[in-house]
């Protein structure tokens, strides 16, 4: 491993903030901390950085402990939600400040500068001044500045977060294809999922200072660790239910389901999204509250809380019966 994080332990304002929170990086690996905001995401990022200090915990990079060493020794590059770029200097200018900051000679600070700004897409705009640029151009020059370096470790606080999402969807598969190219193991921050489940090869799901939950994004979609990740996650509708002969039940009424539990033990079930209108053999019924348009499918919301996706409309008001095609037992 590159980078390994173990039993990161951290407190803000007397109440603890990071609960012993360990994962690691392999070459070549984008790991996405994906969490609700105050899950302390940001502040992992700023102790692997070496710009605050845990309470207790290691940061080892090729198995050397960081504790000690300074931000401008770590190699590590930065970029920041703001991108905090200079306005009055012009792109070239950015984008080669660090690299006069490390003692480059101008000739390759000036090959590294044109072939940075070429890889992030942004070819004859040395000469720009930043101020002139677009949201998504500037982001991008700050990625230019952050890979500039040729840094071991690239870390990015929600890089996309200030742009609109229209412009946030056509860069975030941009910015998977410049992170994979260029080869370097990045820990991407974001409170999105579609965003994480985009760009990451691992997600490390936090929740109340602990990871919750670890893995590819098809693992976390396929086996949500429990209700909270289903829910965050928007995985379909989380219910709390009792196991009985043949199945559970829940608020909604008994659900047929395969399990091995004892009758009687409480448990989390997961309803994914997807069902089908049945005329026999329902999982449950309810009354359409709301019917919301999603492209090739319809998002019905019912009175008692629950939604489904189906293929066709049914009228507000209207009773249904509904069968479920996917669910588990978390």
């Amino acid at each position: 491993m590159l980078l390994e994080v173990s039993n990161l332990c951290k407190t803000y304002e007397s109440q603890p903030l990071l609960k012993g929170v360990s994962f690691s990086i392999s070459a070549g690996e984008t790991v996405c901390l994906l969490g609700a905001s105050g899950s302390g995401k940001s502040t992992i990022l700023r102790i692997v950085a070496g710009l605050e200090t845990a309470e207790s915990g290691e940061v080892r990079w090729h198995g050397k402990n960081m504790a000690g060493v300074p931000t401008h020794h770590r190699n590590f590059g930065l970029m920041f939600q703001d991108y905090a770029l200079f306005p009055h200097l012009n792109v070239f200018e950015n984008v080669a400040f660090g690299l006069r900051m490390q003692g480059w000679g101008e000739q390759d600070i000036r090959q590294r500068v044109t072939d940075v700004v070429g890889q992030v897409n942004l070819p004859a705009f040395e000469k720009r001044r930043v101020t002139e640029l677009s949201g998504g151009e500037q982001q991008r020059v700050a990625l230019a500045r952050a890979l500039a370096p040729l840094p071991g470790l690239l870390m990015l606080d929600e890089p996309l977060g200030a742009l609109d999402r229209g412009l946030r969807e056509h860069l975030i598969g941009e910015l998977r294809g410049i992170l994979l190219r260029s080869g370097i193991p990045a820990i991407y921050v974001t409170h999105d999922q579609e965003e994480a489940f985009t760009i990451a090869d691992k997600i490390i799901l936090l929740h109340d200072g602990q990871v919750t939950q670890a893995g590819s994004a098809p693992e976390v979609f396929a086996k949500p660790a429990n209700g909270w990740v289903a829910s965050f996650l928007g995985l379909g509708n989380v219910v709390s239910a009792r196991v009985a002969a043949g199945g559970v039940l829940t608020p909604f009424g008994f659900v047929e389901i395969k399990t091995d539990l004892r009758i009687g033990q409480s448990v989390t079930l997961l309803l994914r999204p997807q069902a089908e209108v049945v005329q026999s053999g329902a999982t449950l019924t309810g009354k359409v509250a709301d019917v919301l348009f999603r492209g090739q499918e319809f998002r019905v919301e019912l009175e008692n809380g629950l939604y489904f996706t189906l293929a066709s409309s049914p009228r507000v008001g209207q009773q249904l019966a509904l069968k479920v095609l996917h669910m588990e037992i978390l």
